[in-house]
Parts: C-alpha cells; structure tokens; sequence
C-alpha cells in the first residue's frame, strides 16, 4: 500500500489499529482496520492488513491484535461482524483466521490479488464474542436486536 493509505485509515478510525512491540520497543507486528462505509447491511468492520515478524510468530500476538481490533469495532462502532480477505494459497493465515479466530468463508473473489490469485472472502460474528468477552457496545440495543444470543435468554 502507498503512505497515503496508511494515513487514511490512521486518520479515519485511529481506535482500529493497534501495533505488538519486543520487550525493546521494536515492532514485531500490526493490524490495520477500518470500518465499511459503504456498509448496506449491519455496521462492520474490515481488516486490511495483519502481519506479525516471522521471528515473533506463533506467540498468540496475531490473535491478541485481532481480538483488540474486534473490540474496539464493537465498543466504539456497534460492528456486529468483521471481514478480511485472504489468499486462497495462504495455508498459514486461512489456519489463523478458521481456527483461532473462527472467521468462516463467505465467498471467493476471482482475482481479487493483483498477480491474478483469488482471495477469500471471511467474516467472523462479533456479536456472540462480545456477549463472551463481556464487552460493552456502543449501542446495546441495535447490536444484540436479531441475535440469537437475545432470542435464547427471552
């Protein structure tokens, strides 16, 4: 991405991204996010890009930057989901999104990559994570109507 790009989201949502530094203050890893603004549907937030040093892989950071971003989606934002694009050929990151972060595949964009390579589409529900995690929406009211997590406590 050009300088720009970073400067935009950095300006447009400042709460969604959110670095990991060593114990040195070097960064080892980052995560840019932004919220659709275009959004038809339910707010939601989209992350534009997730990368952690390979020396710094498989601590649980990835998760943790991930999960600070969701947090702020719903905090701030009321998102009730988040979506990211991934390459088809990335084993490493679809493990990451589906296992860890239990992102679930929405659908395939044809050469969504500029070498031609097809992403998929992702989304992971905020909403049941939130109830989880204890957090507290913007708007409690519009983020938990049409849930599932609602309809089984009335």
């Amino acid at each position: 991405y050009q300088m720009k790009y970073y400067m935009y989201h950095g300006l447009s949502w400042p709460q969604l991204s959110f670095v990991a530094e060593d114990d040195k203050g070097k960064i080892v890893g980052y995560v840019l996010a932004k919220m659709e603004e275009e959004a038809e549907d339910d707010p939601h937030g989209h992350i534009t890009s997730l990368a952690v040093k390979r020396s710094h892989r498989r601590l649980g950071l990835a998760q943790k930057l991930m999960d600070q971003t969701a947090a702020s989606m719903v905090e701030t934002f009321n998102a009730k989901y988040v979506s990211l694009h991934v390459r088809k050929s990335n084993r490493a990151a679809l493990n990451l999104y589906t296992q860890s972060l239990k992102f679930q595949i929405s659908d395939v964009e044809p050469k969504y990559y500029a070498d031609g390579e097809d992403a998929y589409a992702m989304k992971r529900d905020l909403v049941q994570w939130a109830s989880q995690q204890g957090l507290a929406p913007a708007d409690p009211d519009s983020f938990f109507k049409g849930s599932k997590e609602i309809a089984a406590t009335a």
